[in-house]
Order: C-alpha cells, then sequence, then structure tokens
C-alpha cells in the first residue's frame, strides 16, 4: 500500500490518482480471494463434506458455469462443447466451483480458435467430470503435482494477475468432500484435467 501513501502525498491529477487506487483495490480483492480460498481448503482439511442433493442435469449445471465465463471465452477465441450428461446425488455448489476452476484453467491454456470440452460420463456408481483442451503438453513430472496449493507447471506463463495457483487444489479438495479422486492426463497436446466422484443415482 506504500504506493497509494505516496500518491495521496504528491499533488496529482484525478486520472492518475484514479489509476493508482484502482491498482491497489485490484490487489486487495485478489488478496481477499486467496483468503476466501484458503479459508475453504481449511475446512476441507478438517473434514467438511458434500451437501448432497438431487441433480437432474450435470449438462445443465455446466451450461451454467460456460455462461459465467462466456466473456472470457469469447476473448480467448475458444468454443465450449460439453459431451454427455449424468444425474445423481452430489453438491451442486461445489461441483459448479470445481468445473468453474476447470474451465478457467481451461480457457487460460487452450491455444487460440480451438474447442473446450466439458466430458461428462457416469462409470459405475461413479460420475467424472473432465475439462479437455488442445494446448501446451504439460510435461510428466509435473503432473503430480498440479493439484497442489501454489503450484504451478509453467511459472512463465502462468497469468498471476488472474490465477493464484489455488484453483486445481480446490477441485482436489472437492473430489475429497464427496470421497473421490483427481485424474489429469495431458500427451500429444491435449491435456484433460477433471474429478471422479461416488454417487448413487437419485430415488
Amino acid at each position: 500500500m506504500g504506493g497509494t501513501e505516496v500518491a495521496l502525498r504528491k499533488a496529482r491529477d484525478a486520472d492518475t490518482l484514479r489509476d493508482v487506487l484502482g491498482s491497489h483495490l485490484e490487489d486487495l480483492q485478489r488478496m481477499s480471494m486467496i483468503v476466501q480460498d484458503m479459508l475453504f481448503l481449511s475446512q476441507a482439511d478438517r473434514g467438511a463434506e458434500a451437501r448432497r442433493e438431487h441433480v437432474a442435469s450435470l449438462a445443465g449445471v455446466a451450461r451454467a458455469v460456460v455462461e459465467l465465463h462466456e466473456a472470457a471465452i469469447e476473448e480467448a477465441g475458444l468454443k465450449v462443447r460439453i459431451d454427455g450428461d449424468a444425474t445423481g446425488l452430489a453438491d451442486v455448489r461445489l461441483l459448479q466451483r470445481a468445473l468453474s476452476n476447470l474451465i478457467g484453467n481451461a480457457t487460460r491454456h487452450a491455444h487460440p480458435h480451438s474447442t473446450v470440452v466439458v466430458q461428462i460420463d457416469r462409470l459405475d456408481g461413479e460420475i467424472a467430470l473432465r475439462v479437455v483442451n488442445e494446448g501446451q503438453t504439460i510435461s510428466a513430472e509435473h503432473l503430480p503435482n498440479l493439484f497442489n496449493r501454489f503450484y504451478r507447471a509453467d511459472a512463465a506463463r502462468s497469468d498471476a494477475a488472474r490465477n493464484h495457483g489455488l484453483g486445481l487444489a480446490i477441485v482436489a479438495a472437492i473430489a475429497r468432500m464427496h470421497g473421490g479422486r483427481t485424474m489429469v492426463d495431458s500427451s500429444n497436446g491435449i491435456t484433460s484435467i477433471g474429478l471422479m466422484v461416488p454417487t448413487p443415482r437419485a430415488q
């Protein structure tokens, strides 16, 4: 906040002050998001569990999340396709958050003019949610660490202003809260990241 104090001490025009204060407001908002995410992860570490409810269509849940990312998707020159659907008992709010993080991650790293795919499959009492994008292959040594807090496979191309390195850690926490697990694969320019959650069919 030292920059704000300096700006206020000196004679500045309104536009300069607005720029300085706007920059620091963005920093404060980012710090607030980090604190909120760390609190969420702390709750998950203490054993918080998903509050399951009937989900009539996971494809519908995914469509709602895609709409929230519509501006960023358009800016990146991408298209999004949703393949598959499933129903069951799960925590809709948590799955929305996980999908939002996965779609945001794919949007940042997908090649322009490519298609990001949200893949939904039901397999033997489990639901698999994957987000697949075309982009730079992630080296095999990075894959086991992608869900660690603050880990970045390629710090040079990470957008620190928008991505503070907790998104995939939150996906992993949400998987655990459902009694599930994460999954990741990256080869030949195709990266698939997601989660598998056990869910009984709704009665």
